[in-house]
């Protein structure tokens, strides 16, 4: 059982490293809420699917804090850590373990999505005022829906090429 949580933690580590380093590597900066729009999605749902809650949680609570500590952005460190930690948990615990299909994984993807989207919505508005908080709408509807794209089409693909992966 030891090795068990050693090996997910390991593997968690492996994972923030690949989504911070691919975050970091394609950033829009917003001037307007001082924050960016980033593919860490991508990383974080694609490990919650393939690894589970714990997994998905560790990736993008360490990711999110890790991103924004790297890019400058320190202000929302704290922020990102949960609300990212949290959209990987519900993805990971949302998604089934028997299958991955298309369909099974839109719910699931669409929670983590509103999570990011109105958590981001509530940091922004507490740091600059709502008005900011609803132009943050439009950037994170923007991340989240290439992140769900860019994921999907990850899964699907080891589905098909590599069966007992997922």
């Amino acid at each position: 059982m030891r090795n068990e949580k050693l090996k997910q933690t390991m593997l968690a580590a492996v994972l923030i490293a690949m989504t911070v380093g691919l975050s970091i590597m394609f950033v829009i900066p917003v001037p307007a809420t001082k924050g960016m729009v980033t593919l860490c999605e991508v990383g974080i749902y694609t490990s919650a699917i393939l690894f589970g809650g714990p997994v998905g949680g560790m990736v993008g609570a360490g990711s999110g804090f890790l991103i924004d500590i790297l890019s400058g952005y320190p202000e929302w460190c704290l922020f990102s850590l949960v609300i990212h930690g949290l959209q990987g948990l519900a993805v990971g615990y949302l998604t089934p373990e028997h299958t991955k299909s298309f369909k099974t994984m839109l719910l699931p993807l669409a929670v983590g999505s509103a999570i990011m989207v109105i958590g981001y919505y509530f940091a922004t508005a507490l740091l600059f005022g709502w008005p900011a908080g609803l132009a943050s709408i439009v950037g994170n509807l923007v991340q989240v829906g290439f992140g769900m794209v860019v994921t999907l089409s990850i899964v699907e693909s080891l589905v098909k090429f590599k069966p007992d992966l997922v």
